[in-house]
């Protein structure tokens, strides 16, 4: 009797010897990815709380950094500029969700079927996904140049020559639409592979019933397609809408925030208040607030958008 339990653990310590070596080996492995978030990402973040507390500048003066408490978030938010900029965002993600979810819905809806050269037309549509923004605004700079550029002379082919040349990036009417459309065409690639992988997981057979039904293609797609992405519409009009706000490149490359301030960003103001006018306390308050009108409409769109599966 007494030999029982101490056989039962000679058995068992070679396999919590196993288990202990395959939790050693899982954070080995965990641990350079998450020494470079920290490093990179983690530290950075918490240091920009600090500074947002100082009158810190990027290039050091003779004055030294000093305890301003909540100063700097009191003469953001008290700052027209700033405003401006939040709703100038607040334009550019109500316009670019429609257009950037949408072609990517219709894309994957249609790469979805049993075409012929599927998969090389689905590694063609992202590729603009892939290249690189610097590239991609350099290219549709061109397109929009004024007044002889090719949308101009399309514009003009339409119309017979009745329009007159329209300044896409220099026009406070056409500049934030302008950035829409090359924002959306960049960025509809990772949509759309992301709504690919949803329709996927769709069961064939609630189609299959479907149609037994008598359904036709618009009650398939309203009443199957748009259930079965239900989850993949809350994530991807969260992370349309998160790398919305992030608006930067596009604005920085070829408006600079012009014209008279309609394109103007979050990321452009803090990018000129830490870097171009050296107020590195102030921008980081700047960063700080962004995280938190990120964070808060996240939330509230997930709640919004929550529900039965």
């Amino acid at each position: 009797m007494s030999t029982l339990p101490l056989h039962h653990a000679s058995r068992s310590r070679p396999g919590l010897w196993r288990r202990y070596g395959a939790n050693i080996q899982e954070l080995g492995m965990l641990a350079p990815a998450c020494l470079l978030v920290s490093v990179f990402l983690l530290a950075p973040f918490l240091s920009s709380f600090r500074l947002a507390l100082t009158n810190e500048r990027l290039i050091p003066r003779p004055v030294p950094t000093r305890f301003v408490g909540l100063e700097n978030f009191q003469n953001v938010l008290s700052d027209g500029d700033f405003w401006t900029a939040i709703w100038n965002v607040f334009r550019f993600t109500i316009m670019v969700l429609p257009v950037q979810c949408g072609l990517a819905l219709a894309l994957a809806l249609l790469l979805n079927q049993k075409l012929p050269f599927r998969n090389f037309f689905r590694g063609m549509f992202f590729l603009p996904a892939i290249t690189s923004m610097a590239v991609v605004c350099t290219v549709w700079g061109t397109l929009f140049q004024y007044p002889s550029g090719p949308l101009n002379q399309i514009v003009g082919l339409l119309t017979f020559g009745h329009a007159q040349p329209i300044d896409w990036l220099g026009d406070p009417h056409w500049a934030m639409p302008s950035i829409v459309l090359l924002s959306a065409w960049q960025a509809y690639g990772f949509q759309m592979v992301v709504y690919l992988a949803g329709l996927q997981n769709i069961p064939a057979s609630l189609y299959e019933a479907a149609q037994l039904d008598g359904a036709n293609v618009w009650n398939r797609f309203w009443h199957v397609t748009l259930p079965g992405l239900r989850q993949t519409n809350v994530f991807v009009l969260i992370i349309t809408t998160i790398q919305a706000f992030k608006l930067f490149v596009q604005v920085n490359i070829l408006t600079q925030g012009g014209p008279r301030g309609t394109t103007d960003t979050i990321v452009q103001y803090m990018f000129t208040a830490g870097f171009v006018n050296q107020r590195l306390g102030y921008g980081s308050a700047v960063s700080i607030l962004l995280f938190l009108i990120v964070l808060t409409i996240s939330l509230v769109q997930r709640y919004a958008t929550r529900g039965q599966k």
